[in-house]
């Protein structure tokens, strides 16, 4: 009883200092090169059970629809190029963060923050990078320092996703499994991982 009595102490004192914060207006959405509106997000999940390995990514997610014309854009293939590196989001470069090494096939991230970008393919095989290079904009991409490049599997989605959406699951078996998946408009890019523990 003792021990606990200090730790609700911090978690009243969080809320409280919470609550102010909660109250103030929201911040605002930001405004990206091409003039609309890219609310940023950050999503991740714990990967291996309650002392697994978290696993997060900050991105900003742009719309399908065109901020001045407010028309549906075709992503793939057009706003986003195939073959060419994509900063797989809007405005700063996507971050990724480790606590522990990721295995992805026979490539080994080591624990740390990285910053992630893409090279989506139409008929090859897209990549995932990983890159040593923090805290730029995202465009134009740096591919000069790469840490390394895995492959993505493309599959379609039945309805179409109108904003790009990156995920972080953990997989139940193993424990110590988890995926990214990357969905826009109707295709959906997906890197299973484990933790090198």
């Amino acid at each position: 009883m003792k021990n606990l009595t200090p730790t609700l102490i911090l978690i009243a004192a969080a809320f409280a200092t919470a609550l102010p914060l909660a109250a103030q207006a929201p911040a605002a959405v930001r405004v990206n090169s091409s003039g609309g509106n890219s609310p940023h997000e950050t999503t991740g999940a714990v990967i291996g059970g309650r002392n697994g390995n978290r696993v997060t990514i900050t991105y900003g997610r742009p719309f399908s629809k065109d901020p001045k014309s407010a028309e549906i854009r075709k992503i793939w293939g057009t706003l986003v190029p195939w073959e060419k590196a994509w900063r797989l989001g809007s405005d700063e470069a996507t971050l990724l963060i480790t606590q522990q090494s990721l295995v992805i096939g026979e490539t080994t991230i080591a624990p740390g923050a990285y910053t992630i970008y893409m090279v989506p393919s139409e008929k090859g095989v897209s990549k995932l990078a990983f890159s040593s290079n923090l805290g730029k904009w995202g465009i134009p991409v740096d591919e000069t320092h790469d840490v390394a490049r895995v492959d993505l599997k493309k599959d379609a989605v039945e309805k179409s996703v109108d904003q790009l959406t990156i995920a972080v699951a953990a997989d139940p078996a193993p424990a110590t499994s988890g995926v990214i998946k990357i969905t826009w408009e109707t295709t959906q890019f997906s890197l299973p991982f484990s933790i090198k523990k």
